[in-house]
């Protein structure tokens, strides 16, 4: 029997009520305080402007070697000036009245000033507090101010070819380029964002898989380290300047985890302002959008498959003529000359094409092919940037003895500077194939926080083999480099250059005067913590990559070592 008595009334009354009451006190909260800003920013927008002109938008950061994060991408507030023609009754008097506060165009401005039949001219952008308090207190008639949200980058040009920018698509502002671009559904924001399921937000940390929204908002932190960037883009200019390079890069990683220190592009840009820029193609990241023939700095990775398969050793030995012909071609040493009877390690410490010939035609093509793309250069790297490239690597796929013969010394396949990053750190982290990453955490707006796994693939070669062809980098950078200039006492460094030719536009054959070079290098060798790969396209008055990219490769890697304080390992 139902109990219907009064006092059962008055329970089931007053619990209604005090529910009741919780919901609009809860409701009240969201309103005034999680969303109290955002609401109040949107009501004063729409005060005066259209509401869909509105912008917001999620932070970056760069993350310092303490674990501090640095802001790389955020808004900063100001006022839209903007006038109400058919209030203005001296056009002249009230474009001196405002010229005298913030630069103003003067025809731009007469000519806005006359369409009196508009309620709405913007004439100014991005004014500060204290020229809009300026332009206020003048108490002009037809002219008013709203605040306004703009995207901005504190370090300027630091990191812009990977940070990338915000510009319209249509109406819409959306990231364009490098991480705003490939985080856009996480850092867009909208003026829908505030009208959530009252029920989802009270509940939402009781079970958050109750409420789900279709995309979660937040802030992105990057692996980026700010001072290492700043010290790499230093760097890489530099080298640009010194032998006029079309074009120059660099890549700092991780090899054990793939997570991205720096990456740096001269001739660069400053996302605040793009506006003064010809060549759109300035905006893009070469480093995953670009694919180069690299060169000598791919022979490691074909002394270690040949390595691995047992077909040469460190110590095997052939008779180096200078040359060697394959079927109506001939290959040469970079000097032409011959050192006779070398060894593998000979091959690597003076960088002998013939050698590499030598190792390739006793490991066979079908071997190379399967080790080569092993090492994952027939595929993207899945790094989380924009516009990522597969490297050109058809000629591993034909059975031609004198293509398979060029590629053993990096000739005839163009990669990407990230695939190649990523081969390189199998070499360095025991025979694993990376995925490269510069996304550290996510932050959402609703406080929660996600921190991905990347995915780890096996190469064929074995750590053994990883510690046999180490062995020899850490001797071709103690001994064959510049006859061992750049040896360090108490760290091991292991390291290759490269030097290769540029192959012609749109028709076949190479410049003669015109090179890539490159340097890769990984340290501490045996337990590396950093992966540092250069390269320069086109550098001007230096023949080789010992020459241009040896100096500034040391510089980063001493700089490295003293900056994380990194113990000696020998």
């Amino acid at each position: 029997m139902i109990d219907v008595t009064p006092k059962s009334r008055i329970r089931t009354v007053s619990f209604v009520i005090i529910l009741i009451a919780g919901l609009i006190i809860a409701k009240l909260f969201l309103l005034q305080v999680v969303h109290g800003e955002n609401y109040t920013e949107l009501a004063d927008h729409q005060y005066v402007t259209p509401t869909n002109d509105y912008f917001d938008r999620g932070n970056i950061f760069f993350k310092d070697k303490t674990g501090e994060l640095i802001s790389a991408a955020t808004l900063k507030t100001g006022f839209k000036l903007a006038i109400e023609p058919n209030k203005i009754n001296d056009t002249e008097a009230v474009y001196a009245m405002l010229s005298a506060h913030t630069a103003i165009d003067y025809d731009s401005f007469i000519k806005k000033a006359k369409k009196t039949n508009d309620p709405y001219e913007e004439i100014a952008t991005k004014i500060s507090k204290a020229t809009a308090d300026a332009i206020t207190a003048e108490k002009i008639p037809g002219v008013s101010l709203v605040k306004q949200k703009w995207r901005v980058y504190p370090g300027e040009g630091l990191a812009a070819n990977t940070l990338g920018f915000v510009g319209y698509k249509g109406d819409e502002i959306l990231g364009r380029y490098g991480v705003e671009r490939s985080y856009e559904s996480v850092l867009k924001r909208s003026a829908q964002s505030n009208e959530v399921n009252f029920f989802a937000e009270v509940f939402a940390n009781i079970k958050d898989t109750v409420f789900t929204r279709e995309e979660k908002e937040g802030d992105v932190v990057l692996t980026i380290e700010p001072t290492v960037q700043s010290e790499l883009e230093r760097e890489v200019k530099e080298i640009q300047s010194a032998y006029s390079a079309q074009k120059v890069g660099g890549i700092i990683i991780d090899p054990k985890t793939g997570a991205i220190y720096a990456m740096a592009i001269a001739p660069s840009f400053d996302p605040n302002d793009i506006s003064q820029i010809s060549d759109i193609g300035i905006l893009g990241n070469p480093l995953v959008e670009g694919a180069y023939e690299m060169g000598s700095v791919i022979k490691p990775l074909v002394m270690a498959a040949g390595i691995d398969a047992g077909a040469v050793t460190p110590g095997t030995t052939y008779f180096d003529n200078g040359s060697v012909q394959i079927a109506d071609r001939t290959i040469y040493n970079f000097d032409k000359k011959g050192r006779g009877k070398a060894t593998m390690q000979d091959v690597l410490n003076q960088s002998l094409n013939t050698g590499m010939v030598f190792v390739e035609q006793h490991l066979g093509k079908e071997k190379m092919h399967d080790y080569m793309f092993a090492y994952g250069i027939g595929e993207k790297t899945g790094i989380d940037l924009p516009g990522e490239i597969t490297s050109l690597t058809s000629n591993l796929k034909t059975n031609r003895d004198v293509e398979f013969a060029n590629a053993a010394f990096g000739q005839g396949i163009a990669l990407t500077p990230i695939a190649t990053v990523r081969a390189f750190s199998s070499l360095a982290n025991g025979g694993v194939l990376v995925t490269p990453h510069v996304l550290d955490h996510i932050v959402y707006s609703d406080g929660s926080t996600y921190t991905p796994t990347f995915t780890t693939t096996p190469t064929k070669i074995s750590n053994e083999t990883t510690d046999t062809i180490t062995n020899m980098l850490i001797t071709v950078y103690d001994k064959g480099l510049l006859y061992g200039k750049y040896k360090l006492d108490h760290y091991s460094i292991a390291a290759k250059t490269g030097t290769a030719q540029v192959a012609k536009e749109n028709c076949a054959g190479y410049y003669d005067d015109k090179h890539l070079h490159s340097f890769f290098g990984y340290f501490p060798a045996y337990n590396p913590k950093f992966l540092v790969f250069l390269f320069a396209l086109d550098p001007k008055g230096v023949n080789y990559a010992a020459y241009s990219l040896a100096d500034p490769f040391s510089h980063v890697a001493k700089f490295l070592l003293d900056f994380y304080n990194v113990p000696p390992d020998r």
